[in-house]
Protein backbone atom coordinates (compact mmCIF):
# COMPACT_ATOMS: atom_id res chain seq x y z
CA UNK A 1 0.00 0.00 0.00
CA UNK A 2 1.25 3.45 -0.91
CA UNK A 3 0.85 6.56 1.18
CA UNK A 4 -2.19 8.58 0.12
CA UNK A 5 -1.77 12.34 0.03
CA UNK A 6 -5.26 13.48 1.01
CA UNK A 7 -4.34 17.14 0.70
CA UNK A 8 -3.33 16.55 -2.91
CA UNK A 9 -6.55 14.63 -3.54
CA UNK A 10 -8.65 17.63 -2.51
CA UNK A 11 -6.24 20.14 -4.00
CA UNK A 12 -5.70 22.11 -0.79
CA UNK A 13 -2.67 23.18 1.19
CA UNK A 14 -1.72 21.39 4.40
CA UNK A 15 -2.56 24.60 6.25
CA UNK A 16 -6.09 24.76 4.79
CA UNK A 17 -8.87 25.46 7.29
CA UNK A 18 -12.14 23.57 7.60
CA UNK A 19 -13.97 26.00 5.30
CA UNK A 20 -11.44 25.57 2.49
CA UNK A 21 -11.49 21.79 2.85
CA UNK A 22 -15.27 21.66 2.77
CA UNK A 23 -15.42 23.96 -0.27
CA UNK A 24 -12.88 21.86 -2.15
CA UNK A 25 -14.76 18.67 -1.32
CA UNK A 26 -18.11 20.04 -2.51
CA UNK A 27 -16.61 21.21 -5.79
CA UNK A 28 -14.88 17.89 -6.52
CA UNK A 29 -17.83 15.79 -5.36
CA UNK A 30 -20.15 17.57 -7.76
CA UNK A 31 -17.70 17.07 -10.60
CA UNK A 32 -16.92 13.39 -10.00
CA UNK A 33 -20.22 12.10 -8.60
CA UNK A 34 -21.16 8.83 -10.39
CA UNK A 35 -24.55 10.27 -11.33
CA UNK A 36 -22.91 12.81 -13.65
CA UNK A 37 -19.36 11.63 -14.25
CA UNK A 38 -18.32 8.90 -16.67
CA UNK A 39 -14.98 8.58 -14.96
CA UNK A 40 -13.84 5.94 -12.52
CA UNK A 41 -16.00 5.52 -9.37
CA UNK A 42 -12.71 5.15 -7.47
CA UNK A 43 -12.07 8.87 -7.93
CA UNK A 44 -15.26 9.76 -6.07
CA UNK A 45 -14.38 7.19 -3.43
CA UNK A 46 -10.93 8.74 -2.91
CA UNK A 47 -12.44 12.22 -2.62
CA UNK A 48 -14.85 11.03 0.08
CA UNK A 49 -12.03 9.23 1.89
CA UNK A 50 -9.84 12.33 1.87
CA UNK A 51 -12.63 14.48 3.22
CA UNK A 52 -13.47 11.87 5.87
CA UNK A 53 -9.96 12.29 7.25
CA UNK A 54 -9.29 15.99 6.81
CA UNK A 55 -12.68 17.10 8.13
CA UNK A 56 -12.25 15.14 11.38
CA UNK A 57 -9.81 16.87 13.79
CA UNK A 58 -8.72 13.62 15.44
CA UNK A 59 -8.14 11.77 12.16
CA UNK A 60 -6.43 14.75 10.59
CA UNK A 61 -4.05 15.05 13.57
CA UNK A 62 -3.13 11.37 13.32
CA UNK A 63 -2.69 11.60 9.55
CA UNK A 64 -0.48 14.69 9.82
CA UNK A 65 1.61 13.05 12.55
CA UNK A 66 2.21 9.79 10.71
CA UNK A 67 2.68 11.22 7.22
CA UNK A 68 4.50 9.14 4.59
CA UNK A 69 6.22 7.24 7.41
CA UNK A 70 2.90 5.72 8.47
CA UNK A 71 3.82 2.01 8.07
CA UNK A 72 6.35 1.75 10.86
CA UNK A 73 4.00 3.50 13.29
CA UNK A 74 0.91 1.34 12.82
CA UNK A 75 2.51 -2.07 13.26
CA UNK A 76 1.23 -3.71 16.48
CA UNK A 77 3.57 -4.01 19.39
CA UNK A 78 6.39 -1.82 20.61
CA UNK A 79 8.03 0.57 18.18
CA UNK A 80 10.95 2.96 18.20
CA UNK A 81 11.22 5.04 21.31
CA UNK A 82 9.33 8.27 20.96
CA UNK A 83 7.48 7.14 17.84
CA UNK A 84 3.93 8.41 17.83
CA UNK A 85 1.31 5.71 18.38
CA UNK A 86 4.07 3.14 18.87
CA UNK A 87 1.74 0.93 20.90
CA UNK A 88 -1.13 1.46 18.54
CA UNK A 89 -3.11 -1.68 17.78
CA UNK A 90 -4.96 -1.90 14.51
CA UNK A 91 -8.57 -3.09 14.84
CA UNK A 92 -11.00 -3.72 12.01
CA UNK A 93 -14.64 -3.66 13.09
CA UNK A 94 -17.28 -5.54 11.16
CA UNK A 95 -19.11 -2.29 10.65
CA UNK A 96 -16.18 -0.61 8.88
CA UNK A 97 -17.49 0.18 5.39
CA UNK A 98 -15.66 -1.14 2.38
CA UNK A 99 -15.70 2.28 0.78
CA UNK A 100 -12.37 3.05 2.48
CA UNK A 101 -9.02 1.99 1.09
CA UNK A 102 -6.69 -0.41 2.86
CA UNK A 103 -4.45 2.54 3.68
CA UNK A 104 -7.30 4.25 5.51
CA UNK A 105 -8.30 1.11 7.35
CA UNK A 106 -4.72 0.43 8.41
CA UNK A 107 -4.26 3.90 9.85
CA UNK A 108 -7.77 4.64 11.11
CA UNK A 109 -9.23 1.21 11.76
CA UNK A 110 -9.93 2.06 15.40
CA UNK A 111 -11.47 5.42 14.50
CA UNK A 112 -13.66 4.30 11.66
CA UNK A 113 -15.96 1.98 13.61
CA UNK A 114 -19.51 2.64 14.67
CA UNK A 115 -22.50 3.08 12.40
CA UNK A 116 -21.35 3.40 8.82
CA UNK A 117 -22.55 6.34 6.78
CA UNK A 118 -24.11 5.63 3.44
CA UNK A 119 -21.83 5.62 0.41
CA UNK A 120 -21.77 9.03 -1.16
CA UNK A 121 -21.92 10.79 2.20
CA UNK A 122 -19.03 12.36 4.03
CA UNK A 123 -18.65 14.08 7.35
CA UNK A 124 -20.72 17.26 7.49
CA UNK A 125 -21.96 16.94 3.90
CA UNK A 126 -25.21 15.44 2.68
CA UNK A 127 -25.30 14.27 -0.90
CA UNK A 128 -28.51 16.26 -1.33
CA UNK A 129 -26.38 19.38 -0.86
CA UNK A 130 -24.56 18.29 -4.00
CA UNK A 131 -27.77 17.83 -5.97
CA UNK A 132 -27.73 14.01 -5.98
CA UNK A 133 -29.60 11.31 -4.12
CA UNK A 134 -26.81 8.76 -3.74
CA UNK A 135 -24.61 6.48 -5.79
CA UNK A 136 -27.10 3.66 -6.12
CA UNK A 137 -25.43 0.90 -4.14
CA UNK A 138 -27.73 -1.93 -3.19
CA UNK A 139 -29.02 -2.13 0.34
CA UNK A 140 -28.49 1.55 1.10
CA UNK A 141 -31.57 3.66 1.62
CA UNK A 142 -31.56 6.58 -0.75
CA UNK A 143 -33.98 9.45 -1.11
CA UNK A 144 -35.89 9.48 -4.38
CA UNK A 145 -35.18 11.99 -7.14
CA UNK A 146 -37.14 15.22 -7.50
CA UNK A 147 -39.40 15.51 -10.54
CA UNK A 148 -41.02 18.45 -12.28
CA UNK A 149 -44.32 18.42 -14.18
CA UNK A 150 -46.24 21.14 -16.00
CA UNK A 151 -49.66 22.31 -14.86
CA UNK A 152 -52.05 24.90 -16.32
CA UNK A 153 -54.33 27.05 -14.18
CA UNK A 154 -56.75 29.86 -14.98
CA UNK A 155 -56.21 33.43 -13.86
CA UNK A 156 -59.12 33.01 -11.44
CA UNK A 157 -57.38 29.97 -9.90
CA UNK A 158 -54.12 31.92 -9.67
CA UNK A 159 -55.99 34.78 -7.99
CA UNK A 160 -57.83 32.76 -5.34
CA UNK A 161 -55.70 29.60 -5.11
CA UNK A 162 -57.14 26.22 -6.02
CA UNK A 163 -56.93 22.48 -5.48
CA UNK A 164 -56.01 20.49 -8.56
CA UNK A 165 -55.75 16.78 -9.31
CA UNK A 166 -52.46 15.79 -10.88
CA UNK A 167 -51.95 12.43 -12.59
CA UNK A 168 -48.37 11.19 -12.65
CA UNK A 169 -46.60 8.36 -14.43
CA UNK A 170 -43.16 7.92 -12.87
CA UNK A 171 -40.41 5.35 -12.74
CA UNK A 172 -40.44 3.97 -9.20
CA UNK A 173 -38.05 1.59 -7.45
CA UNK A 174 -39.36 -1.95 -7.80
CA UNK A 175 -41.51 -2.76 -4.72
CA UNK A 176 -40.26 -6.37 -4.74
CA UNK A 177 -36.49 -5.90 -4.85
CA UNK A 178 -36.39 -2.31 -3.55
CA UNK A 179 -34.54 -1.15 -6.64
CA UNK A 180 -31.61 -3.58 -6.41
CA UNK A 181 -32.73 -5.54 -9.48
CA UNK A 182 -32.23 -8.95 -7.89
CA UNK A 183 -33.67 -11.36 -5.33
CA UNK A 184 -31.46 -13.95 -3.71
CA UNK A 185 -28.77 -13.29 -6.33
CA UNK A 186 -31.25 -13.82 -9.17
CA UNK A 187 -32.84 -11.20 -11.44
CA UNK A 188 -36.00 -9.81 -9.87
CA UNK A 189 -39.11 -11.44 -11.29
CA UNK A 190 -41.07 -8.18 -11.13
CA UNK A 191 -38.70 -5.71 -12.77
CA UNK A 192 -36.59 -8.32 -14.63
CA UNK A 193 -33.39 -6.96 -13.19
CA UNK A 194 -33.87 -3.29 -14.07
CA UNK A 195 -34.74 -2.26 -10.50
CA UNK A 196 -37.56 0.01 -11.74
CA UNK A 197 -41.27 -0.24 -12.47
CA UNK A 198 -43.74 2.25 -13.90
CA UNK A 199 -45.87 3.84 -11.19
CA UNK A 200 -49.14 5.77 -11.64
CA UNK A 201 -50.36 8.21 -9.00
CA UNK A 202 -53.21 10.70 -8.64
CA UNK A 203 -52.52 13.55 -6.25
CA UNK A 204 -54.62 16.41 -4.92
CA UNK A 205 -52.33 19.43 -4.82
CA UNK A 206 -52.89 22.98 -3.64
CA UNK A 207 -51.98 25.86 -5.95
CA UNK A 208 -51.25 28.95 -3.82
CA UNK A 209 -52.80 32.30 -4.63
CA UNK A 210 -50.54 34.63 -6.59
CA UNK A 211 -48.75 32.11 -8.82
CA UNK A 212 -47.71 33.29 -12.27
CA UNK A 213 -46.45 31.64 -15.42
CA UNK A 214 -43.04 30.22 -14.55
CA UNK A 215 -43.77 29.74 -10.84
CA UNK A 216 -42.63 26.41 -9.35
CA UNK A 217 -44.76 24.94 -6.58
CA UNK A 218 -42.99 22.39 -4.38
CA UNK A 219 -44.99 19.44 -3.07
CA UNK A 220 -42.80 17.79 -0.44
CA UNK A 221 -42.48 14.01 -0.45
CA UNK A 222 -44.69 13.34 -3.48
CA UNK A 223 -41.99 12.51 -6.00
CA UNK A 224 -40.65 9.05 -6.90
CA UNK A 225 -39.84 6.60 -4.15
CA UNK A 226 -36.29 6.06 -2.93
CA UNK A 227 -34.13 2.98 -3.31
CA UNK A 228 -34.26 0.30 -0.61
CA UNK A 229 -37.20 1.99 1.09
CA UNK A 230 -35.72 5.48 1.06
CA UNK A 231 -37.93 8.56 1.38
CA UNK A 232 -39.72 9.94 -1.62
CA UNK A 233 -38.32 12.92 -3.49
CA UNK A 234 -40.26 16.12 -4.04
CA UNK A 235 -42.68 17.04 -6.80
CA UNK A 236 -42.33 20.44 -8.46
CA UNK A 237 -45.24 21.89 -10.40
CA UNK A 238 -44.20 24.27 -13.19
CA UNK A 239 -47.16 26.63 -13.54
CA UNK A 240 -48.60 28.21 -16.68
CA UNK A 241 -51.46 30.70 -16.19
CA UNK A 242 -53.78 30.71 -19.20
CA UNK A 243 -54.85 34.09 -20.70
CA UNK A 244 -58.06 35.70 -19.42
CA UNK A 245 -60.62 37.09 -21.91
CA UNK A 246 -60.99 40.37 -20.01
CA UNK A 247 -57.93 40.97 -17.84
CA UNK A 248 -54.30 41.46 -18.80
CA UNK A 249 -51.69 40.70 -16.14
CA UNK A 250 -48.40 42.53 -15.73
CA UNK A 251 -46.58 41.26 -12.66
CA UNK A 252 -49.13 41.47 -9.86
CA UNK A 253 -51.12 44.28 -11.53
CA UNK A 254 -54.23 43.74 -13.65
CA UNK A 255 -55.48 45.82 -16.57
CA UNK A 256 -59.04 45.90 -17.88
CA UNK A 257 -60.85 48.00 -20.52
CA UNK A 258 -64.13 49.59 -19.45
CA UNK A 259 -66.61 50.50 -22.23
CA UNK A 260 -68.13 53.93 -21.48
CA UNK A 261 -70.81 55.63 -23.54
CA UNK A 262 -70.09 59.03 -25.03
CA UNK A 263 -72.68 60.63 -22.79
CA UNK A 264 -71.25 59.07 -19.62
CA UNK A 265 -67.73 59.99 -20.65
CA UNK A 266 -68.79 63.59 -21.29
CA UNK A 267 -71.03 64.09 -18.26
CA UNK A 268 -69.47 61.65 -15.75
CA UNK A 269 -71.17 58.62 -14.22
CA UNK A 270 -70.90 55.91 -11.57
CA UNK A 271 -70.30 52.61 -13.31
CA UNK A 272 -69.85 48.95 -12.41
CA UNK A 273 -66.27 47.78 -12.95
CA UNK A 274 -65.30 44.08 -13.20
CA UNK A 275 -62.62 42.75 -10.84
CA UNK A 276 -61.56 39.22 -9.95
CA UNK A 277 -63.33 39.76 -6.62
CA UNK A 278 -66.56 40.66 -8.38
CA UNK A 279 -68.00 43.93 -9.65
CA UNK A 280 -67.30 47.18 -7.80
CA UNK A 281 -68.66 50.66 -8.31
CA UNK A 282 -66.36 53.41 -9.60
CA UNK A 283 -67.03 57.04 -10.46
CA UNK A 284 -65.97 58.22 -13.90
CA UNK A 285 -65.47 62.00 -13.82
CA UNK A 286 -66.93 64.24 -16.49
CA UNK A 287 -64.96 64.83 -19.68
CA UNK A 288 -63.10 61.50 -19.48
CA UNK A 289 -61.48 60.79 -22.83
CA UNK A 290 -60.93 57.32 -24.24
CA UNK A 291 -57.71 55.82 -22.86
CA UNK A 292 -57.88 57.59 -19.52
CA UNK A 293 -56.83 55.15 -16.79
CA UNK A 294 -57.96 54.85 -13.19
CA UNK A 295 -56.38 52.78 -10.40
CA UNK A 296 -58.15 50.48 -7.98
CA UNK A 297 -55.58 49.89 -5.19
CA UNK A 298 -55.28 46.31 -3.94
CA UNK A 299 -57.55 44.77 -6.56
CA UNK A 300 -54.72 43.09 -8.45
CA UNK A 301 -53.12 39.69 -7.91
CA UNK A 302 -52.13 38.59 -4.40
CA UNK A 303 -48.40 38.72 -3.76
CA UNK A 304 -47.09 35.15 -3.84
CA UNK A 305 -44.55 35.99 -1.15
CA UNK A 306 -45.71 38.28 1.60
CA UNK A 307 -49.04 39.96 2.19
CA UNK A 308 -50.96 42.45 0.10
CA UNK A 309 -51.81 42.53 -3.57
CA UNK A 310 -51.16 44.48 -6.73
CA UNK A 311 -53.51 47.06 -8.24
CA UNK A 312 -56.11 47.01 -10.97
CA UNK A 313 -55.95 49.64 -13.72
CA UNK A 314 -59.20 50.54 -15.50
CA UNK A 315 -58.89 52.06 -18.97
CA UNK A 316 -61.82 54.05 -20.36
CA UNK A 317 -62.94 53.03 -23.84
CA UNK A 318 -65.52 55.54 -25.18
CA UNK A 319 -68.08 53.76 -27.33
CA UNK A 320 -70.49 55.12 -29.94
CA UNK A 321 -73.79 53.26 -30.26
CA UNK A 322 -74.77 51.62 -33.51
CA UNK A 323 -78.15 52.13 -35.15
CA UNK A 324 -78.81 55.71 -34.02
CA UNK A 325 -82.47 56.68 -33.86
CA UNK A 326 -83.55 59.91 -35.58
CA UNK A 327 -83.84 61.54 -32.19
CA UNK A 328 -80.31 60.48 -31.18
CA UNK A 329 -78.91 61.65 -34.49
CA UNK A 330 -80.60 65.04 -34.01
CA UNK A 331 -79.08 65.37 -30.57
CA UNK A 332 -75.61 64.64 -31.91
CA UNK A 333 -76.14 67.16 -34.70
CA UNK A 334 -77.21 69.71 -32.13
CA UNK A 335 -74.15 68.93 -30.02
CA UNK A 336 -71.88 69.46 -33.00
CA UNK A 337 -73.60 72.73 -33.80
CA UNK A 338 -72.95 73.93 -30.26
CA UNK A 339 -69.21 73.66 -30.96
CA UNK A 340 -68.79 75.18 -34.41
CA UNK A 341 -65.08 75.92 -34.09
CA UNK A 342 -64.13 72.34 -33.25
CA UNK A 343 -66.55 71.08 -35.87
CA UNK A 344 -65.02 73.33 -38.52
CA UNK A 345 -61.54 72.16 -37.66
CA UNK A 346 -62.61 68.58 -37.94
CA UNK A 347 -64.35 69.12 -41.25
CA UNK A 348 -61.28 70.87 -42.61
CA UNK A 349 -59.08 67.98 -41.52
CA UNK A 350 -61.44 65.54 -43.19
CA UNK A 351 -61.38 67.55 -46.41
CA UNK A 352 -57.57 67.62 -46.50
CA UNK A 353 -57.47 63.89 -45.96
CA UNK A 354 -59.77 63.25 -48.92
CA UNK A 355 -57.64 65.44 -51.15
Amino acid sequence: MNFKDYYKTLGVARSADDKAIKSAYRRLARKHHPDVSKGSPDTFKEINEAYEVLSDPEKRKRYDTLGPDWERHVRPGPGPEGAPFSNFEVRFGASEPSRFSDFFRSVFGDLGGGRARAPGRARGIDVEDLGFSGVGEAGVRQRGQNVEVAIEVTLDDAFAGASKTVSLAMDEPCPVCGGSGHENRKPCSRCRGTGWTKGHRHLEVRIPAGVDTGSRVRVIGEGPGGLSGGARGDLYLRVTVTPHPDFTRKGDDLYVDLPVSAADAALGAELAVPTLRGQVSMKIPAESSSGRTFRLPGYGMPHLKGSGAGDEYVRVQVTIPNGLTPRERALFEDLRAQRPVRAARRDEATKETRQ
